[in-house]
């Protein structure tokens, strides 16, 4: 069954989006995108020399996929906005991961400023696809500001933690049927993933959890396939919770 991902008006085969931060090397960086199966690649402006006079990861990215900037580093709306400029004219997209941090030690997002740049990026024709808190309420409110997708967190960036509040992303999904979205920081090993795309997800995004792993690549590999599993789970329909047992082999008509 083919079921592709639209994004921006793009089709993605992968509903896995990789990172290029934290690899031990550019080879192990490019093993890694490879073996992932991924066709969006987030690159942070702040952390990478434009203007190519240096060596750095994007010079060994798959031209082949879609660059996806991103604003970390960012601290309030305006920063974000120039930073968002700026890779529109150095990279050539109008592709934008919008993060606006409100603390520098958990790096969680500040919400009202993530809109606030939103706001005004979506005016400016950016394809804006911002990470949140995963709050419903700011879902809503971004996707009114014409944000193609929303990107709320599972935990904190690099934690590794997992899904930390399912409920909120079950809601989201419940009470959003039409939105896509994405999960976006916080999953360490591919369980974290495949539960993430059962609760609806229509994507992750992931970058610490493949780059830190003994084996990058073979993790990228076990990544793809637990997007791909927790996927197929999602749309299969699970079966439902029991509080008793339910016999497998059910006694009805059964030899007395």
């Amino acid at each position: 069954m083919k079921d592709t991902f639209v994004l921006g008006g793009k089709e993605f085969g992968s509903r896995l989006i990789i990172g290029t931060g934290k690899y031990r090397s550019f080879d192990e960086m490019k093993a890694a995108h490879k073996a992932s199966g991924a066709q969006m690649v987030t690159v942070a402006v702040n952390r990478v020399p434009l203007d190519r006079k240096t060596e750095s990861f994007l010079d060994h990215l798959d031209q082949a996929m879609q660059i996806l900037p991103n604003t970390a580093g960012c601290f309030d709306a305006e920063h974000a906005i120039r930073t968002s400029r700026l890779a529109r004219e150095a990279l050539g997209t109008e592709w934008i991961k919008l993060e606006v941090i409100g603390d520098p030690i958990t790096l969680l997002p500040d919400n009202e400023q993530t809109l606030e740049a939103a706001k005004i990026l979506v005016k400016e024709g950016f394809i804006v696809l911002p990470y949140f808190t995963d709050d419903l309420i700011m879902a809503k409110k971004l996707l009114d500001a014409g944000c193609p997708a929303v990107m709320p967190l599972a935990a904190p960036i690099g934690s590794g933690m997992g899904v930390q509040n399912p409920s909120n992303l079950r809601i989201m999904r419940e009470q959003l049927p039409d939105a896509t979205i994405i999960v976006d920081a916080g999953v360490g090993v591919p369980s974290d993933a495949a539960i993430a795309m059962e609760l609806g997800a229509d994507a992750i995004l992931m970058n610490t959890a493949i780059a830190e792993a003994g084996d990058a690549a073979q993790m990228a590999t076990a990544m793809k396939l637990a997007v791909q599993a927790g996927r197929l789970g999602y749309l299969s329909g699970r079966m439902p919770k029991r509080l008793y047992a339910s016999a497998s082999s059910p006694i009805q008509g059964a030899i007395k």
